[in-house]
C-alpha cells in the first residue's frame, strides 16, 4: 500500500500537471469511443495495452471478462454495457480474455472452487467455453487453457448481443464487437477474424495500422 499511495503523490506532483488541460476538459464529461470489458486480474492494464489516455476508454473488468447474458435482474455488468452504448454512444466494444487466466483454469477444473461459491456461481457464465473445448478435443485438462480463453472470449461476444442497447446498435450498424485475447508474457494481442472464424494476430488484422 505503501507505494500506492506513494504513486497518488507522484501523480498529483508530475502526472497531473503534465495532462492538466485534458483532466480540465474531462472534469466537464466523458466521450470516449471505446467500452473496454476486460479481467480483473492486475496484470491487465487496459490503458497502458493500448497505449490511450484517461477518457479514451469505458471500462468494465470482473473475473473472466464476463458479460452475463441479458435478464430483467439488474446487475453491474448489465447496467455499466447499457449506460455505455445507450448513453455515452461507445462505437466500438472489446471483450479482451487474456493468457493465464485464473477463471479459466477454474473452468477446466471447478473442484478447487467450493470455497468460493460466489466464484463458482459466476463462472457458470463460461461454462459453455469449456464444454465447446471439451467436445472438440473430447476432454478437458489444463493443456487446452489457450482454447479455453479463445471459446470464452467468443462466447462473451454472443452474451453481449443479447442486450438490447447492443442488439439495436449493432442493427443500425451503429457499433462494432471485437474479441481480443492479450499474451501478457509476449506483449501481443489476438483478435478473432469471423472470415476465418480463428484468432489472428493484431499486425494481419489491422495492416493498414502498421508503422511504415
Amino acid at each position: 500500500m505503501e507505494e500506492i499511495i506513494r504513486g497518488v503523490m507522484a501523480f498529483k506532483k508530475h502526472g497531473y500537471p503534465a495532462r492538466k488541460e485534458l483532466f480540465k476538459e474531462l472534469a466537464n464529461g466523458q466521450s470516449p469511443e471505446v467500452l473496454f470489458i476486460t479481467c480483473a486480474d492486475s496484470r491487465i492494464d487496459p490503458n497502458l495495452l493500448t497505449n490511450s489516455e484517461p477518457g479514451d476508454l469505458f471500462i468494465c473488468r470482473n473475473a473472466g471478462n464476463v458479460v452475463p447474458p441479458h435478464s430483467n435482474t439488474t446487475g453491474g455488468m448489465t447496467a455499466s454495457i447499457e449506460f455505455a452504448v445507450a448513453v455515452l454512444g461507445v462505437k466500438h466494444i472489446v471483450i479482451c480474455g487474456h493468457t493465464d487466466c485464473g477463471a479459466m483454469k477454474g473452468v477446466i477444473d471447478p473442484t478447487g472452487l467450493d470455497a468460493v461459491p460466489h466464484v463458482k456461481n459466476w463462472l457458470g457464465h463460461c461454462r459453455a467455453a469449456g464444454d465447446i473445448v471439451k467436445a472438440k478435443y473430447g476432454k478437458l485438462e489444463p493443456v487446452h487453457i489457450d482454447a479455453v480463453i479463445e471459446a470464452n472470449v467468443l462466447m462473451q461476444l454472443q452474451h453481449l448481443r443479447t442486450h438490447p442497447s447492443v442488439a439495436t446498435q449493432l442493427a443500425q450498424k451503429e457499433v462494432t464487437l471485437h474479441g481480443w485475447v492479450y499474451d501478457i508474457k509476449k506483449g501481443s494481442v489476438k483478435v478473432f477474424d469471423e472470415p476465418k472464424e480463428s484468432f489472428i494476430s493484431l499486425e494481419e488484422a489491422y495492416p493498414e495500422f502498421l508503422e511504415k
